[in-house]
């Protein structure tokens, strides 16, 4: 038993090296995927070691003079207020990471619960649960963050609640479908036979079966919410002074730019930089896991 034991162990680990060696090997195949890795690794070194890295207090007034182009002393410049633009730059990214990766999680933590309870409930929760889907679908986006927003003031979680609220039925929707096709498979009549409960039928065989599509969902969601979040928080209805944010900093540049273009420019290169790296990374991971995704897309 013990020999049979180790057999199975050591198959299941050279199938888990295998699957990552087919995946490095993909990747490297793919040069737009593996520049959106580059980026995204980037990204998140600069808002996990910025601390460490940053010359200046981002929030500190008055560091240098105003306005500056870049220099020796201050790479980026600096901005209105003398404040060094390369340390706000590396700390401004670590807001829209937050709110990417909470709104997100909560989207699909919710969206996942409703498209399994619109699958697996009653004919009649199904269509009301559309019903809801469609409803909050059915609002501009943009109306609907500024008049969510203006309700509960401008804030950080406000913008993650806006987020995902209005992500959350197109993952629900997706969990419906895939659930859906997946309660009729013989494997699930089964465990039904074999007197397994719904819980251990959707814990067991059916989320499983059903999240990798829904994880690459997410993944090329990620630059729609930065861009989301830059958006609003340029509007002054998202992040308040004087946090660093990206899209403070290129709102502050835009009041500016008459008399320099320096602080616009700084503030969208990195929003742009890291809307392109998500984008090519997730749809490359679309292209390795699930290339049928592709033609539903």
């Amino acid at each position: 038993m013990a020999t049979i034991d180790a057999l199975s162990a050591k198959t299941d680990e050279s199938l888990r090296r295998g699957t990552v060696r087919v995946f490095i090997h993909r990747l490297r195949q793919n040069r737009l995927g593996l520049l959106g890795l580059i980026l995204v690794s980037l990204v998140l070194a600069s808002a996990i070691l910025g601390p460490l890295v940053i010359p200046h207090d981002p929030t500190r007034i008055m560091v240098g003079p105003r306005l500056a182009p870049p220099s020796f002393d201050y790479l980026l410049g600096t901005d209105q207020l003398g404040r060094d633009l390369f340390s706000r730059v590396i700390m401004g990214g670590r807001i829209p990471l937050i709110v990417a990766f909470a709104s997100l999680a909560s989207s699909l933590a919710v969206g996942l619960a409703l498209g399994l309870l619109a699958a697996f409930g009653p004919s009649w929760l199904d269509n009301l649960l559309l019903l809801f889907f469609d409803t909050i679908r059915s609002f501009p986006g943009i109306i609907f963050a500024l008049a969510i927003i203006a309700l509960l003031g401008p804030s950080i979680t406000s913008v993650i609640f806006v987020i995902a609220i209005t992500s959350m039925p197109i993952y629900a929707r997706v969990a419906r479908t895939q659930a859906q096709a997946l309660r009729s498979r013989d494997y699930i009549d089964a465990e039904r036979c074999m007197g397994a409960g719904m819980l251990r039928i959707l814990v067991v065989h059916v989320v499983p079966n059903m999240i990798g599509p829904l994880l690459i969902l997410v993944s090329m969601d990620v630059p729609n919410v930065i861009a989301v979040e830059a958006g609003l928080s340029f509007l002054g209805m998202g992040v308040r002074p004087p946090t660093p944010d990206w899209g403070v900093i290129l709102a502050d540049g835009y009041n500016y730019i008459q008399a320099t273009p320096w602080p616009a420019i700084i503030g969208t290169v990195p929003i742009a930089l890291a809307t392109l790296g998500f984008t090519f990374l997730g749809e490359a991971l679309r292209d390795i896991f699930d290339p049928k995704l592709r033609k539903d897309l």
